[in-house]
């Protein structure tokens, strides 16, 4: 019989995510969550809600992180990993601070933290490690001896992400019409962020490095590019492409949006485009609206076929990445050599976000980097 994996030091993996409203009564308030601080007039979030009401004011994330805790622990148990898997959010229940005290209630010491975001800059990686960090300060002042967190590198170019994505186009295209199959583009989607955030996103960003959101979804364009092409013998034009901006308009942010992008290839002839949304980990409100309904209606308008392809979710293959993930780190720790996973030219990134990366507009403390006095 094989040995049972180690995760030691660790005693728990904690899921980490944005959150989402499940009712029509939950939609301001968790909008008033996500954009406490920035001073967002209460008519500008009524109007972001009216998304929500579209589909009864609830928000597919949470069922879709439910689907994916219990994937997980399907896989860890399968292979013998003994971890419980807590989940908390960021701006919605369960947060993030309430399971952060119940871990402490069950005598958990060290966390390992995935979150649902698989790629580097500010929104995706530093502002939840600020999040931890706050949320650990509340715990002490509460008296409480809080759990030792670690983030889980990013996870853009582990097989277990980028294959079921490829997978998915593949399936898209095969649904389009036979004569426009061969001719379609692909849109690979991610959330467009200010330019500033993106120049600054990535290790040492003050050292004139920096970039990495963008390098990063370029590689993985590239690698399911490159796969569907090996896979059909057909070249398909592509372009990465960017939704969901919410910034105010004098601020440049990352272009072109998706709806611009499916009027330009349609004036070029494009017969169809298979969108993409690489960007998440799961099929939440900015695919459900931004992709499904908004440039759906889009391409409708301009007689465009399109496919969405699906999301990672809770794919067998992604959690068995984490849990390879979680190994990795645990052998890493107890200072055992390490053979990390990873596709592409990028390489495998980082475990402790350095000195300077992905940095806010107002340096705040967070946790589980180099920078951090709680990592």
């Amino acid at each position: 019989m094989s040995e049972a994996p180690d995760p030691g030091p660790y005693d728990a993996l904690l899921l980490l995510s944005f959150g989402g409203p499940e009712g029509p009564d939950d939609v301001l308030p968790f909008l008033e969550n996500v954009t406490r601080g920035r001073g967002i007039p209460p008519e500008r979030l009524k109007e972001v809600g009216r998304h929500y009401y579209l589909f009864d004011g609830i928000s597919p994330i949470n069922d879709q992180n439910r689907a994916l805790l219990a994937a997980l622990r399907v896989d860890f148990a399968g292979h013998g990993l003994d971890l419980p898997v807590y989940w908390g959010n960021r701006n919605w229940t369960p947060y993030l601070t309430d399971t952060l005290r119940e871990t402490v209630r069950d005598g958990r010491r060290r966390i390992l933290v995935l979150a649902t975001s698989a790629y580097a800059s500010y929104s995706g990686c530093r502002q939840y490690r600020e999040n931890l960090a706050a949320s650990l300060d509340t715990l002490r002042a509460e008296g409480l001896t809080p759990p030792r967190v670690d983030k889980l590198r990013h996870f853009f170019n582990h097989p277990g992400f980028v294959r079921p994505m490829t997978e998915s186009v593949l399936a898209s295209l095969a649904e389009l019409p036979a004569e426009a199959r061969e001719g379609a583009h692909l849109a690979f989607t991610t959330h467009s962020i200010p330019v500033a955030a993106a120049d600054t996103s990535g290790p040492a960003a003050e050292h004139g490095e920096g970039g990495a959101y963008v390098a990063q979804h370029l590689e993985v364009a590239r690698l399911i590019a490159d796969a569907v092409r090996e896979a059909t013998g057909t070249e398909h034009p592509w372009r990465l492409v960017y939704q969901s901006r919410s910034g105010a308009p004098h601020i440049p942010w990352l272009e072109p949006d998706i709806c611009e992008h499916l009027e330009a290839v349609q004036a070029e002839g494009a017969p169809a485009v298979v969108m993409a949304p690489i960007g998440f980990v799961s099929d939440h409100m900015e695919v459900r609206y931004d992709l499904d309904t908004e440039a759906t209606a889009k391409a409708a308008e301009l007689g465009l076929a399109v496919r969405r392809s699906a999301t990672v979710g809770a794919d067998p293959r992604f959690a068995a990445a984490v849990r390879e993930l979680v190994l990795e780190r645990a052998a890493a720790e107890r200072g055992l050599p390490v053979e990390r996973c990873a596709l592409g030219a990028l390489g495998p990134s980082h475990d402790l976000c350095p000195v300077g990366c992905c940095p806010a507009r107002t340096p705040k403390p967070a946790a589980a980097g180099a920078d951090s006095p709680y990592a």
